[in-house]
């Protein structure tokens, strides 16, 4: 019988150059931003549907993990989260999987994908992926090389090199070129672009692993000896893999190997990796302006244009990005979208927030918008999943003041618990124990109003959490 095909979905990317829609705390593979309406993670995974597929490894961070579980959820799909206590890059991240698969079927082939790129054909990569899956079964390293639609800088490039069966053996990697190369590259039809997918079995690529990058096999494996459980989520220990040195697989692995072949794939790809490539992926208007949300554009041409929240007008302008969310907004032009990450340096350097969070910001039970703030007070809008719970917690430096908005609130306080409804309020005071869910059907919306001398997020002691948050 044939082997099923493991994908391994990568999610651990921070997406910078789509800041202010893309945060640490809410990177683009969690956005809704394929053509289809789901998320980058979402379409993905929905992206091997038609293909003889087991259940997805997805390798995410800490962090994430929550967002992660309810967006596959939200699609129906049963994975194992495999949980990184730190980012790694890609080498790393795919031992986690192979050692996780090699103690089930060491045999089996991965198809390892990152989970924020868009294909647009599906049928072709499919049938590339049936022609790896080919190659992977003769113990070859496959990776899918982009056929270029263009001299593109911002990718690097593999040359192809001897026929093999339906592929070509991996004459080079190389990095990306400035604009010349790249139009050299592109004119001899004898490049591809690196797209970071690749396919091959367990086995065969932990056994690459140990010839080329043995500290990187013993780190991983000694951080797997005795994963947990928790949910959804496997955990691995923190302290050996805090050991293991950042690589990329092509470094690693693939720059090194005899037994790297390249599988073309022409299927309308993009890894979204700046608002111009959106700007190429999206719908637009008689003047090639793409538009989201409360927005007005006129006599203006080929503009990006995306409202959140407020009205956003643009008037005799052209190749501009214009992104407006609750607590930011970029304008750049399209020449300069790859520097927008030099922004996001601005802000740590300055110790801002806003390339971390959100003003909204997702919680496992639902979310809060911070809806203003000063040094002695906050208050957020707080919405509440039917059937979600806070944690049991308490806090050292503030109270807090509840009023129901809509919907029905359970309320722990101390030894006492009630049922608040539209319009009630209840008063915590600083150092109480507390904690609230919704019992109802309807999500809970209410105010909470946080008064005290310190308003930090940290500031929460956690007796009980149903999350497994500490």
């Amino acid at each position: 019988m044939e082997n099923k095909i493991v994908p391994v979905i990568m999610a651990g990317g921070s997406g910078t150059r789509l800041w202010p829609l893309s945060r640490k705390q809410y990177p683009k593979q969690f956005l809704r931003l394929a053509p289809s309406g789901h998320t980058l993670l979402q379409s993905t995974l929905l992206r091997l549907k038609q293909l003889n597929c087991a259940a997805p490894i997805l390798i995410c961070n800490e962090e994430h993990r929550f967002l992660a579980a309810e967006q596959i959820r939200e699609i129906g799909i049963q994975a194992k989260i495999i949980l990184e206590p730190e980012g790694k890059n890609t080498a790393p991240a795919i031992t986690l999987a192979a050692l996780y698969q090699e103690s089930i079927d060491p045999n089996a082939t991965l198809l390892v994908l990152a989970a924020d790129h868009v294909i647009e054909k599906q049928a072709k990569f499919e049938e590339s992926v049936r022609l790896a899956t080919q190659l992977a079964e003769q113990n070859k390293l496959v990776t899918f090389g982009i056929v270029p639609t263009h001299p593109e800088t911002g990718y690097g490039y593999i040359e192809k090199g001897t026929p093999e069966s339906n592929g070509f053996v991996v004459q080079r990697f190389v990095e990306k070129p400035d604009e010349a190369t790249a139009i050299e590259y592109v004119n001899s039809q004898n490049f591809l672009w690196n797209s970071g997918m690749f396919m091959f079995k367990a086995s065969r690529y932990l056994l690459a692993l140990k010839t080329h990058a043995l500290d990187i096999y013993n780190a991983c494996q000694e951080s797997f000896k005795a994963p947990t459980t928790d949910l959804d989520f496997i955990r691995i220990d923190a302290e050996a893999f805090a050991q293991c040195r950042s690589e990329s697989i092509d470094y690693a692995i693939m720059e090194k190997t005899t037994d790297a072949v390249v599988i073309p794939l022409d299927a309308k790809w993009s890894d979204v990796g700046s608002w111009s490539a959106l700007w190429d992926i999206q719908d637009k208007d008689a003047h090639g302006n793409v538009a989201h949300g409360d927005t007005i554009i006129v006599d203006s041409q080929n503009n990006y244009c995306h409202s959140d929240s407020k009205l956003v007008s643009l008037l005799g302008v052209e190749d501009l990005i214009v992104v407006e969310t609750k607590d930011a907004v970029l304008v750049a032009h399209k020449d300069k979208v790859q520097d927008v990450k030099k922004v996001v340096e601005h802000l740590k350097q300055a110790e801002r927030t806003e390339h971390q969070n959100h003003r909204e910001v997702y919680r496992p039970w639902g979310k809060y918008d911070s809806i203003d703030r000063s040094t002695r007070y906050q208050v957020k809008r707080i919405t509440v999943k039917p059937g979600a719970k806070l944690s049991i917690q308490m806090h050292h430096h503030r109270s807090e003041h509840w009023i129901v908005v809509s919907g029905t609130a359970k309320i722990h306080k101390g030894k006492e618990s009630f049922i608040l409804t539209e319009n009630q309020s209840t008063y915590i005071p600083l150092g109480e124990l507390h904690a609230l869910e919704n019992p109802g059907k309807l999500p809970l919306e209410l105010i909470e109003v946080q008064s005290g001398s310190y308003l930090g997020e940290d500031d929460i002691v956690r007796f009980e959490d149903i999350y497994g948050r500490c």
